[in-house]
């Protein structure tokens, strides 16, 4: 070969060579068709949004919560939605609006809580409802994002959602129009499952603390919650941020969501971040005397709190049960754990400190220990349905005999829905205590041989505390293993509505 030919294909060598320089770097920095758009308004950026569509809708509570993106569907008017979401706000803030505006069709979610219009339109057979416990729901999202049709869970076995007959839509004199379809069901190593399938959206709705210029998201504190799954499971994810940074600004490996699952990005022009539950740190609890229903509700408390163990994970449950954490001894080390994405939350905070980026699964506001952790919804779950959760103590409306336990429902009248109480309930692993009052208003029966109503876990209570004494479950039989100083056998006899043993070494009610 010639050197004229040598030089000749060398020359064309290298600038082939350089091409694919430029091609290869193209790809990976320049603006593309398939890059994250970044859009001037929620507008423009939910423009493409048509009524029947299906979207997954971030937030936990009115926490994390896409604010701008809702507002532009409230001028779309777009209707038939299908809203995937763990709540839906309240009513006059948040996915809230859109009910009002009547946009949605149908609800799928865990928990509908304290908004009076989701739980009136469902009731009233205006909107389809399909509940779904918390962390089933957060688990059907993230499998739907990772390509996986569905899996099996312990969480529901011997409940509505595995039987099936849960109302999905009610007609208007309150007979059922729509059910919920029975799950198949399976056994592993001697243990029931129930098969979920994955969820995927036409559009997620998601909101992030910031986005760099290449689309990478990352959250702050439980802001995270349902937003890190559901910005993986739709055919387009629209993102809105607080702040949008330049590349390298997010550290490679502190980015949540990266880039390649993000189609849209807006910044939000202002956040009005509402919080639900502003709760302060008491600064004057003095001697304050309590009610006598307060007086009660401590005694179940303390008792409660004698459940601790050094070193211990415990998640515990809205209202009676939270207040536990309050008795915790000094010397003793308790890690807690919130479903909504926070390990070893803290104190109430001062007024100060209030961060509408920082609640507890009660939606109530708090501050965060030494220590402690942030996380995403499905990865709270895989720790609780893992089995790294040591202890639950969680309120009930009814337990029965065999340890069955009822809390989320009263058919046709008082839906409030599982939240996560299901997934929590179902871990083999996991001590279940009960905090509750023994009787319901006048005077009527919550321990009882069968649960009249709609179950939350089959076989699945351990202990119940109430102000008249402490119930264990022994080999599948309710045993009264302390009592009350100031209550009679043949009072918690009256006051429950089925048998129970009596400990051979009957003790008093312990407190702390």
């Amino acid at each position: 070969m010639s050197p004229k030919m040598t030089r000749l294909l060398f020359s064309l060598n290298k600038r082939q060579l350089v091409n694919s320089i430029a091609c290869t770097r193209n790809l990976s920095t320049s603006p593309s068709f398939l890059a994250p758009q970044f859009l001037e308004s929620a507008d423009e950026a939910v423009s493409d949004i048509k009524s029947g569509s299906k979207l997954l809708v971030g937030g936990f509570g009115l926490c994390g919560i896409p604010e701008n993106l809702i507002a532009g569907l409230l001028k779309t008017k777009v209707n038939n939605l299908t809203v995937v979401s763990n709540n839906a706000g309240v009513d006059n803030f948040g996915l809230g609006l859109l009910l009002q505006q009547k946009q949605i069709k149908r609800m799928i979610s865990s928990y509908v809580g304290e908004n009076a219009e989701f739980e009136r339109q469902y009731l009233q057979g205006e909107l389809e409802v399909e509940l779904t416990p918390q962390g089933t729901l957060a688990e059907r999202i993230r499998a739907g994002g990772a390509g996986i049709p569905a899996f099996f869970t312990p969480t529901a076995y011997g409940t509505l959602v595995h039987e099936g007959g849960s109302p999905i839509k009610y007609n208007k004199d309150g007979t059922i129009d729509i059910h919920s379809m029975p799950r198949e069901e399976r056994i592993f190593n001697g243990r029931n499952f129930i098969m979920e399938e994955g969820i995927t959206g036409d559009f997620a709705l998601v909101k992030a603390w910031k986005a760099d210029k290449a689309g990478n998201l990352i959250f702050r504190k439980t802001a995270n919650n349902f937003n890190h799954p559901m910005a993986k499971a739709a055919k387009i994810t629209i993102a809105e941020v607080e702040e949008i940074v330049e590349i390298g600004e997010i550290p490679p490996d502190q980015v949540h969501i990266p880039s390649i699952y993000v189609q849209k990005v807006i910044q939000g022009p202002s956040y009005e971040k509402r919080i639900e539950r502003v709760t302060l740190a008491k600064s004057d609890a003095g001697d304050k005397e309590l009610s006598p229903a307060a007086k009660m509700r401590e005694k179940i408390v303390r008792r409660a709190a004698c459940e601790f163990q050094n070193g211990m994970y415990a998640n515990l449950g809205i209202g009676m049960p939270m207040l536990a954490s309050n008795f915790i001894p000094p010397s003793m080390t308790v890690h807690l754990q919130s479903e909504n994405g926070i390990l070893g939350p803290g104190p109430f905070p001062t007024k100060e400190e209030v961060d509408p980026d920082l609640i507890n699964a009660g939606k109530q506001t708090v501050t965060a220990i030494p220590g402690s952790s942030y996380f995403s919804s499905d990865e709270s779950f895989a720790m609780i349905r893992g089995g790294h959760v040591d202890l639950t103590i969680l309120g009930a409306m009814q337990v029965s005999q065999s340890g069955d336990l009822a809390n989320w429902m009263i058919p046709g009248k008082m839906v409030k829905g599982m939240g996560g109480a299901m997934d929590l309930v179902a871990v083999a692993d996991t001590k279940v205590v009960v905090a509750m009052e023994h009787t319901a208003k006048g005077g009527k029966h919550k321990i009882l041989e069968n649960c009249s109503l709609p179950l939350t876990g089959m076989k699945c209570v351990d202990m119940v505390i109430t102000e008249m004494g402490v119930f264990e479950l022994q080999e599948g039989e309710l045993v009264l293993t302390e009592i009350d100083p100031d209550t009679s056998l043949d009072s918690v006899r009256a006051a429950t509505g089925c048998n129970f043993k009596v400990a051979d070494n009957l003790k008093q009610m312990s407190q702390l």
